[in-house]
């Protein structure tokens, strides 16, 4: 049972390890590129489309679709669409890095909450979580992964898949860091 305990408490500090990310990057400035963007003042939107690149410091993400909408406080809502959404930035202190994709993205940063959509899987090194739908709330530090988004009826079941390498024993080679996540198509499905 004790085992059982710690491999949920080590999945769970794994899907949440955006808290870790590099703090300076969110003071870095925001660079976006694409095809096309369109600009809604009176709405107060921006439309970002065709191979949207997104940087700020460390972090990286890639779209095929990126929409900003900001509200009267200028808080902002991102909304990236693609196939899949792809992101990656460096851990905090650390040369490691997290990296995740899924097919829909959104943040919300009046209340620091990232939520992945279809197809979400967030890797560190070897270690790797996977569903249909996975939330970060950032200010409270909790990390929700479920086979399906909130409200949504999923056509064929699906689980949520943990994957957690021990940490290594003196004397044994370290696995490789950093090195690309190859994306399946029936990835998170078992």
């Amino acid at each position: 049972m004790r085992t059982i305990a710690t491999l949920i408490a080590a999945a769970l500090a794994f899907a949440a390890t955006a808290a870790l990310a590099e703090k300076a990057d969110r003071e870095k400035e925001i660079v976006v590129g694409a095809d096309r963007l369109v600009a809604d003042d009176a709405h107060k939107t921006s439309t970002f489309d065709g191979n949207v690149v997104v940087t700020q410091g460390t972090m990286r993400m890639t779209a095929a679709k990126v929409t900003v909408k900001e509200d009267a406080e200028r808080h902002k809502f991102y909304v990236a669409d693609g196939s899949p959404v792809t992101f990656r930035q460096k851990l905090d202190n650390s040369d490691e890095w997290v990296e995740g994709y899924a097919d829909r993205a959104e943040f919300d940063d009046r209340n620091d909450v990232l939520r992945l959509y279809n197809h979400a899987r967030v890797k560190r090194n070897q270690n790797e979580i996977a569903g249909d739908f996975i939330s970060y709330d950032m200010r409270r530090e909790l990390a929700q992964v479920s086979g399906a988004a909130p409200g949504a009826t999923a056509s064929i079941p699906s689980r949520v898949k943990a994957i957690i390498l021990p940490p290594k024993k003196d004397g044994q080679a370290a696995e490789p860091r950093g090195a690309p996540l190859e994306l399946k198509p029936d990835a998170g499905k078992q």
